[in-house]
């Protein structure tokens, strides 16, 4: 099973940007942790801060990889064109915000992009990712 990870902008800073918000782990070492605790998968990673690569990103693996999971920033409140992306292709996306969404500014209440997602998981820090990873295996399963 083929998973990609896509991180938005800012995404690059975590473990040193607003820690009382997104925590002081970079993604890289818990890139680490989700490979170990997920060894039999391919686990690829992918990030940026430019709207335009992170929609290439999700062309270029949108009809190859198992499940994208998204994580778009401030795209995701704002980016047509990264929704539309996310309906062009066939492989599912679960979107993943590491802080809730709904307790913070209200202009981040609206997620343009979780419409077109398989589903949606905010407020669960980096914990996130594992349960996006977790549905896509029992989905997989059948369970």
């Amino acid at each position: 099973m083929k998973i990609q990870i896509i991180n938005g902008p800012n995404l690059n800073l975590l473990g040193l940007r607003e820690p009382g918000i997104y925590g002081n782990q970079g993604f890289d070492s818990y890139l680490e942790e989700l490979r170990k605790n997920f060894p039999d998968l391919s686990i690829d990673y992918y990030q940026s801060n430019v709207e335009g690569e992170l929609i290439n990103k999700v062309h270029e693996v949108g009809f190859s990889y198992d499940g994208i999971i998204l994580n778009a920033g401030g795209y995701t409140h704002t980016s047509v064109a990264l929704a539309d992306a996310i309906a062009a292709i066939k492989t599912p996306v679960i979107e993943v915000h590491i802080s809730n969404i709904y307790a913070r500014e209200s202009y981040r209440h609206v997620s343009l992009t979780g419409k077109n997602c398989k589903g949606v998981l905010t407020g669960f820090g980096m914990d996130g990712y594992r349960l996006a990873i977790t549905s896509f295996l029992q989905e997989r399963s059948g369970s």
